[in-house]
């Protein structure tokens, strides 16, 4: 099958996500067959380095032989069963493992499918735990400035990315947002630390004098994605996980994005040496194979829930919850990460990338570049309107595979990237970065 063939049956009966479907008319789909390592390549035969890991999933590269094989073995045994009033090995397995490496005190896991499902539990059940323990009024919830935590209606509730909540907003509830600790925002002489902390400080003057209506505050920890990749200090975790005990808030850790190794350490709150009430992962947990998202909490809230009436469980489920592939799935990825040393290795990995990115970090047209574990991000200043499409259709010709939030470029690849690759991809960047410059709008 051609790539023509492929994409002409796709537009007719495929309506794909977060897409202006008429903007295929001129910018057409792109057919992948098969993916390698960083590299994705469609029927033509032409290639694309994976440079945002297929929306931030993948860690180990398409087809890593490691999680074939797992997944391989699993199918032979057990596909799926459901996990009311069933258990099996993989999902046990991986929340022992997940305990073991999340903060201390996280001991329980309760499963989904991806991201914003996972946020729709953390809020329900950090409604319903107050509601447990005799506190009703507590039903509100705060998120930071420019946040983004999913598009379904709770996860919306506490998103404040204007294209995704308007439309639908007569069925979102509302709330709160706070000051955005994001780096790039701090006065002239401000440092990130300093101007973490007044960020810190503003939330406090808040949960003063509303903290008796709210459940929880969500955040996602040191990198906003969707904010176009807003990177912040660590020591806003501290001082905001102190903060919310004092006032009893939960305190709700988006590491959707963030988490798996992605901002340096496993999980983002490790920086800020903290224990949120929740923790939610998804994404790269599974290594990008398959749907999977998992919430932690406490004993405490835990124990909230246990009980003799039904109607003080937490009644949340859907079908495939804790499916057996997809913990299997996760359980390789976690091999992977204690066999072979991957944070230190993206460290190395991280230090090469910022050395070479030397040329791209200087440009005239680049601006606030910035770094965070595997995460790099920068600004480009540019008279095109359209700046996002050029730049995703400029990068497919030049092989690799970006695509920017607004006028911001961002790399999240794959941990198996090469140094030879790394060098591709910013001295390929860099070729669209001087295009997208020098083309009038």
């Amino acid at each position: 099958m051609s790539n023509q063939s492929l994409l002409a049956r796709s537009l007719q009966s495929v309506w794909h996500p977060c897409t202006q479907m008429k903007r295929h008319e001129t910018l057409p789909l792109v057919p992948i067959s098969h993916g390698k390592g960083v590299w994705l390549h469609d029927l033509d035969g032409n290639r694309y380095l994976d440079a945002v890991s297929s929306w931030w999933v993948n860690l180990f590269g398409h087809a890593n032989p490691r999680i074939n094989a797992a997944l391989r073995d699993q199918l032979d045994k057990l596909e799926h069963v459901m996990l009311a009033g069933f258990t099996h090995e993989p999902v046990v397995q991986l929340s022992e493992r997940l305990s073991q490496l999340a903060p201390d005190g996280l001991g329980h896991c309760f499963y989904a499918s991806d991201g914003a499902s996972a946020i729709e539990i953390a809020l329900k059940m950090s409604v319903h735990y107050w509601r447990n323990n005799h506190k009703p009024d507590k039903t509100k919830f705060i998120s930071l400035k420019d946040s983004y935590h999913g598009e379904t209606l709770g996860a919306l509730s506490v998103t404040d990315v204007a294209i995704f909540r308007d439309a639908y907003s007569p069925l979102i509830r509302h709330s709160d947002t706070m000051m955005n600790p994001d780096a790039r925002l701090a006065a002239i002489g401000e440092s990130d630390h300093d101007y973490a902390l007044r960020c810190a400080d503003a939330l406090e003057k808040y949960l003063q004098q509303h903290h008796e209506n709210l459940a929880a505050f969500i955040i996602e920890p040191l990198v906003q994605g969707a904010a176009g990749m807003a990177m912040y200090h660590p020591v806003y975790l501290s001082r905001v996980c102190a903060i919310c005990e004092e006032y009893e808030v939960h305190l709700i850790a988006d590491e959707i994005a963030v988490g798996m190794g992605r901002t340096g350490t496993l999980l983002a709150c490790e920086q800020g040496e903290i224990t949120p009430d929740f923790l939610c992962l998804s994404k790269g947990i599974t290594g990008g194979y398959l749907p999977l998202s998992v919430v932690m909490t406490t004993s405490r809230t835990y124990h909230a829930f246990y009980d003799d009436s039904t109607a003080r469980g937490f009644l949340h489920s859907h079908s495939y919850t804790g499916n057996p592939l997809a913990c299997r799935a996760a359980l390789a990825t976690l091999d992977i990460f204690r066999d072979e040393d991957v944070i230190e290795r993206n460290r190395v990995k991280a230090d090469y990338l910022n050395h070479i990115a030397s040329a791209l970090r200087s440009h005239p047209s680049v601006k606030h570049f910035r770094n965070r574990g595997m995460i790099w991000a920068f600004e480009v200043e540019s008279a095109h309107t359209d700046f996002a499409q050029r730049c995703f259709a400029l990068g497919l010709h030049h092989e690799i595979l970006l695509r920017p939030i607004g006028n911001t470029v961002y790399f999240m690849p794959p941990y198996v990237i090469s140094e030879s690759e790394m060098d591709l991809l910013v001295t390929r960047t860099l070729h669209v970065v001087d295009q997208l410059s020098r083309q009038p709008a």
